[in-house]
C-alpha cells in the first residue's frame, strides 16, 4: 500500500492555483486486521519435538523420540535405519494416518495434529502422493483405471475423458504406454510399481512419500523405478521423503537421515 499520509508539521509547496484547484488529500487508515502476507521459503515439512508412543499390554512402547525434521519444497530426503527403528511410523505421521503423541507435524503449512479425520483425508487428496512397497493396486482394475481412479479422487470435477487421457499420459511417462489395459496380475513386479508411481504422481502432489519402493524388486528393476521417481519429482517440483535400506539409493538424495531406536539424526550420505 502506498503511504498517502503527510508528516505532521511539514509544509507542502503550494501556490494559490494549487490550493484552489485540487481537493485536500485525506489520510487513509490501514485496515484493522490486514491479511497476512504469503510466507516465502516455508518448508514443505516442519516436524518438531515429535514423540509417538503406543500402549502395549498396558505398558508404553516409545516408537519415536523427540523427532525433528525440516524438508524444503522440491527437496529429496532419504531416511535409512534398521527394521523396527521407526522409519515407517514417521511416514505414517507425515501422511496423517497416525497422530503424534506430542509435538508438531506441519506439512504444506497445515498442523496435522490439529486436523479432523475429514480434513486429513482432504489434505492427503490435495497434497500427497504415496508409493508403497507392496504396490496396493486394485486387482480387478486395469493399469489405466488404477491411475485414473486416483485422479478422480483428487480432482472430482474433472471430466472422465480428461481423467483417462491424463492417466494414459502418466503411464506412458513411466514406460507403460503399451500396458494400459493390463490388470496387475498380468504385470511384473517392476511394472506394478511403475503403475503405483504413476498413480502417486498423477495429481502433481507437493510431497511424495515412498516407503521402501524397491523392497520387492530386484536391484536392476529397483534402480530403474527410483530413476523414474526422481525424474518425475524433479519435473513436477515435488519434494520426496524416501525410506530405504539401500545406501546407494539414499546417497542420491539431497540429504540423508538415520533413524535409530526412534531417534532421527542427519548423516553424511555415502557417495560412490
Amino acid at each position: 500500500m502506498n503511504d498517502m499520509s503527510v508528516a505532521k508539521g511539514s509544509k507542502a509547496p503550494a501556490t494559490s492555483a494549487t490550493a484552489s484547484s485540487q481537493p485536500a488529500r485525506q489520510r487513509v487508515a490501514p485496515p484493522a486486521n490486514p491479511p497476512p502476507e504469503p510466507r516465502s521459503g516455508a518448508p514443505i515439512i516442519a516436524v518438531s519435538g515429535v514423540n509417538y508412543t503406543l500402549q502395549i499390554a498396558s505398558r508404553p512402547l516409545h516408537i519415536l523420540r523427540n523427532v525433528a525434521l525440516r524438508v524444503e519444497p522440491a527437496e529429496v530426503v532419504a531416511i535409512v535405519g534398521p527394521s523396527g527403528s521407526g522409519k515407517t511410523s514417521l511416514l505414517m505421521l507425515l501422511a496423517g494416518l497416525e497422530r503424534a503423541t506430542s509435538g508438531k507435524v506441519v506439512v504444506a503449512g497445515q498442523d496435522l495434529t490439529q486436523l479432523s479425520e475429514d480434513d486429513l483425508a482432504l489434505f492427503r487428496r490435495k497434497t500427497l502422493g504415496i508409493v508403497f512397497q507392496s504396490f496396493h493396486l486394485i486387482p480387478s482394475l486395469s493399469a489405466l483405471d488404477n491411475v485414473a481412479l486416483a485422479l478422480e479422487i483428487a480432482s472430482p470435477g474433472l471430466r472422465a475423458q480428461a481423467t483417462r487421457a491424463a492417466a494414459a499420459e502418466a503411464l506412458a511417462a513411466v514406460g507403460l504406454g503399451d500396458r494400459l489395459h493390463h490388470r496387475p496380475s498380468a504385470l511384473s513386479g517392476g511394472e506394478q510399481q511403475r503403475v503405483g508411481l504413476a498413480r502417486a504422481m498423477i495429481a502433481k502432489p507437493r510431497l511424495l512419500l515412498a516407503d521402501e519402493p524397491t523392497g520387492n524388486l530386484d536391484q536392476k528393476t529397483g534402480a530403474m523405478v527410483i530413476e523414474l521417481m526422481f525424474d518425475l519429482a524433479r519435473k513436477q517440483h515435488t519434494a520426496v521423503v524416501l525410506i530405504t535400506h539401500d545406501p546407494s539409493l539414499a546417497a542420491r538424495a539431497d540429504r540423508v537421515f538415520t533413524m535409530t531406536l526412534g531417534e532421527l539424526t542427519e548423516t553424511e550420505p555415502v557417495r560412490s
